[in-house]
């Protein structure tokens, strides 16, 4: 069977769907990969108006205090000892529609942003550690996998799973996702991440990779498959309900925020790729170091201007915080704010629930467009550099030197494989070692079900292949399971066998 060449929007044949181009296997992606450009842009704006991903959510406000001393490894402001930074907090379903039920088995948002005295900083991120993919340029195809098909319009296991047996990378996201926590019983009861590696900055311009945890201090709490289906039917706005009235009653939710430090020299030589965003820092390595609480305190006034509104954008650092070689990440940088623009607008930083606290710190350049809501007065000049009083870079930034080495020819290649690298390892430790007995029951109660929803042969044969690199007993256990059960449609000639990177 031959299949057409993928193309542009203008025809011409693409080189790559699953690598973006980059200075060398772990360099920085470069701006003129314009057909990873193109996918991103596209992506964002193919729904109006609500969010592409992420689009049913909700959130409040409240305040980080950095209760220990971190100053070793940061000079961001808001990570100083004693310091307390008003926030704000957007938690969401990924797949779901604007409408769709709180407690679909689904990633979680945790979507933070800080209104820290150097501007905002905004810390995307999910209830898992980890992701499906370590590549920018697959997630449009992995958002239009888990979303509908285009003719029923209906939600597709074949669907899913096509795409997930073709990316064995997914398989530590979706082991967890079929897990115990892949349902939370409420945002208050689970755990946050920034899931990428991130850089910090000292004082003395040392650099650190860091991993984000936040630590919910109510306690884990998820629903079984069977009390989410009852609850999607008889309270589909559950999570952003309970949120609302535990503040409004004063249970005041908080999350206790940990990072891992990894010292700057040891990703070149760390057993798994640090930047991977489908891999962990297992603790034994790098142990959780305390950092302080969030709490969430006050409920928006308007839904609208104040969640709907909000804008998060991974591009949102300030001095001490910077990014990091994780390929996902260095997309979404681009991704989320082009996605804002479309969305909200562009003056949508503007908008009061996004702007930083405290006028005296925008001082930009931007100029005019659709909805624009503040100006500079007409003395102040529009153009850099100028020689009329109007603002400039900051060279304690550009001495900070917040990047990393990157020499190497401009390639598509999956970033380097570090010694314990592979696809399969993690999720299968996650199995075997953190689940429980129970837990490993209902795993699999979960995933025959789901995969039981596969109608071609050839995606089943595919998915039972997949489960069985992460586990080979829980694999024949699946296949046994589905004995019984044999897929509707026939489809592609069956085959276990798997893409390698």
């Amino acid at each position: 069977m031959t299949h057409p060449y993928t193309t542009t929007n203008a025809g011409a044949p693409v080189a790559s769907d699953g690598h973006s181009q980059s200075v060398g296997a772990d360099g920085p992606i470069v701006l003129h990969d314009h057909y990873l450009v193109e996918k991103l842009a596209q992506f964002n704006r193919e729904r109006v108006p609500e969010r592409v991903v992420h689009a049913k959510g909700g959130g409040a406000f409240g305040t980080f205090t950095t209760t220990e001393d971190v100053s070793r490894y940061t000079r961001a402001a808001l990570f100083q000892p004693g310091a307390t930074t008003s926030m704000l907090a957007r938690f969401s379903t990924v797949a779901g529609e604007l409408g769709s039920p709180d407690t679909w088995r689904d990633p979680r948002g945790f979507a933070l942003k800080f209104y820290t005295s150097e501007g905002n900083y905004d810390l995307v991120g999910n209830n898992t550690p980890v992701f499906f993919i370590r590549d920018g340029i697959k997630f449009p195809d992995f958002i239009r996998s888990q979303k509908r098909l285009p003719g029923s319009h209906l939600r597709d296991n074949d669907m899913q799973w096509d795409f997930w047996s073709l990316q064995p990378e997914s398989a530590h996201q979706v082991t967890w996702l079929m897990g115990d926590r892949g349902i939370p019983a409420s945002w208050r009861h689970m755990d946050g991440f920034g899931s990428h590696t991130y850089q910090w900055i000292n004082a003395d311009g040392e650099r650190f990779w860091v991993k984000y945890h936040f630590k919910t201090d109510q306690g884990i709490k998820n629903l079984s498959n069977e009390e989410a289906a009852q609850l999607a039917g008889s309270d589909a706005d559950i999570h952003i309900r309970d949120l609302y009235e535990a503040i409004e009653a004063g249970d005041h939710p908080s999350w206790t925020l940990y990072v891992q430090v990894m010292p700057y020299a040891d990703a070149a030589t760390y057993r798994f790729n640090p930047f991977d965003l489908t891999k962990v820092w297992p603790h034994t390595d790098y142990p959780l170091l305390k950092v302080g609480t969030m709490q969430l305190n006050r409920n928006p006034e308007n839904y609208f201007a104040q969640i709907e509104q909000a804008t998060f954008a991974p591009s949102n650092f300030v001095p001490g915080i910077s990014t990091s070689p994780d390929k996902m990440l260095l997309a979404r940088i681009f991704s989320y704010a082009d996605a804002h623009r479309y969305r909200v607008g562009t003056n949508h930083a503007q908008l009061p629930v996004n702007y930083p606290h405290g006028a005296e710190q925008v001082h930009t350049y931007s100029k005019d467009g659709a909805a624009r809501y503040t100006f500079n007065a007409p003395e102040v000049p529009v153009y850099a550099p100028n020689s009329r009083g109007g603002a400039h870079a900051d060279p304690q930034r550009a001495a900070e030197s917040p990047g990393w080495e990157a020499d190497g020819e401009l390639v598509r290649a999956s970033a380097t494989l570090h010694a314990e690298d592979d696809d399969f390892g993690q999720a299968g430790t996650l199995y075997r070692e953190v689940f429980d007995d129970a837990a490993r029951a209902r795993f699999l109660d979960t995933i025959t079900g789901h995969v039981g929803g596969v109608k071609d042969a050839g995606i089943r044969d595919r998915a039972i292949a997949y489960w069985t690199q992460v586990d080979s007993d829980l694999g024949a256990r699946l296949r046994e399971n589905l004995a019984g059960t044999a897929p509707l449609e026939t489809g592609q000639p069956a085959t276990a066998t798997l893409p390698t990177r």
